[in-house]
């Protein structure tokens, strides 16, 4: 169980890694350029900071998986994955739009970052993680 974990662990943190190098760092770089004023310069940016953020946060989605799903299956996965991604998508994109001066364009991107970051870690997770008995 423990392999199955850490394996999945890795897999949504590259995964998630990689989604965000293309969204934030090429796919939204243009709307960030325009709203600078809101964001740190990329000289006080902590990258180490950002990964290990992270690498808890991807231990955290299979944790919860491995102890609080079961059936364990590549559909519970998609579907814990997706209700997660609704639930923080909601709470990324328009909360963070009720607070801050971003458009309602980025609102929803962060939104959609979300919920496809999530799904696609429900269905790493649905496919690597079983149960104690598999």
């Amino acid at each position: 169980m423990f392999k199955q974990n850490l394996l999945a662990t890795i897999a949504v943190f590259i995964t998630w890694t990689i989604i965000d190098f293309l969204a934030h760092g090429r796919l939204l770089m243009e709307t960030y350029q325009a709203t600078a004023h809101l964001w740190r310069p990329e000289d006080q940016m902590n990258p180490l900071l950002m990964s290990a953020v992270t690498l808890i946060y991807s231990f955290c989605f299979v944790a919860l998986y491995q102890y609080f799903v079961n059936p364990k299956s590549l559909s519970t996965g998609i579907k814990f994955g997706a209700l997660f991604g609704l639930a923080s998508g909601v709470m990324a994109g328009f909360g963070s739009y009720v607070y801050m001066p971003i458009s309602l364009f980025l609102a929803e991107s962060w939104f959609a970052i979300h919920l496809i970051e999530l799904t696609v870690a429900g269905v790493i997770a649905g496919y690597l993680v079983k149960g104690s008995n598999a």
